[in-house]
């Protein structure tokens, strides 16, 4: 396939997934067809079926999206981040039901999906892994920056903790609209700081 070949290709994709992705937000998984998506895309079905052959692989082209976004937000972490800033946005965004890959609706959606098809639960659990690994680099980094000996277990107890707690604000942002940011922000400083300050290694007598 040649170079412009393969970029209408990946843009037919894009066209494709982000039709499919607002429909999966306004409608859910079941009630979203192929039909309702080619309408969205400014497609016909059959051009659709081209790119996908199902809506099955459509949910595993977004959730492989989700991860990139993931990950690209790991990676781009500064060495000391604000995270009370940085987690108000998402939380807001989450509320305001923008339509990125990682809205909140469709985390619920691909999650709920995950019971019942095992493509989908094993996708998850791939991309889980991969991020738990990302994250889990970011935070050894922070605890050699505070020059904080490094115990695997607690380390990877820390991130699960942090990760369960940022996927339980986006089931929030869901079920109360109305939550204030700045009580999220209240919860945010009861936990962050003994998960990320790492205590200093014990001098030997």
């Amino acid at each position: 396939m040649s170079a412009p070949q393969t970029a209408r290709t990946e843009a037919q994709r894009e066209r494709i997934l982000a039709a499919a992705q607002r429909c999966f937000i306004r409608h859910g998984f079941h009630a979203a067809g192929m039909a309702g998506i080619a309408e969205a895309a400014g497609m016909s079905p059959g051009l659709i079926y081209r790119y996908f052959d199902s809506k099955n692989a459509i949910i595993l082209a977004i959730i492989e999206r989700q991860l990139l976004e993931r990950r690209a937000g790991i990676d781009s972490l500064p060495a000391q981040p604000d995270w009370e800033q940085r987690i108000r946005e998402l939380f807001l965004g989450w509320q305001r039901g923008e339509d990125t890959w990682m809205n909140a609706a469709l985390f619920l959606e691909t999650s709920a999906q995950a019971t019942r098809d095992p493509a989908v639960a094993s996708a998850l659990a791939a991309a889980d892994a991969d991020i738990r690994e990302h994250f889990l680099a970011w935070m050894r980094a922070q605890a050699q920056a505070q020059a904080a000996s490094v115990d695997e277990a607690d380390l990877r107890a820390r991130a699960l903790a942090l990760q369960s707690f940022i996927e339980g604000l986006a089931i929030r942002a869901v079920r109360e609209p109305l939550l204030e940011d700045v009580r999220v922000a209240a919860a945010m400083r009861q936990l962050l700081p003994s998960l990320l300050h790492f205590p200093a290694p014990t001098s030997k007598p």
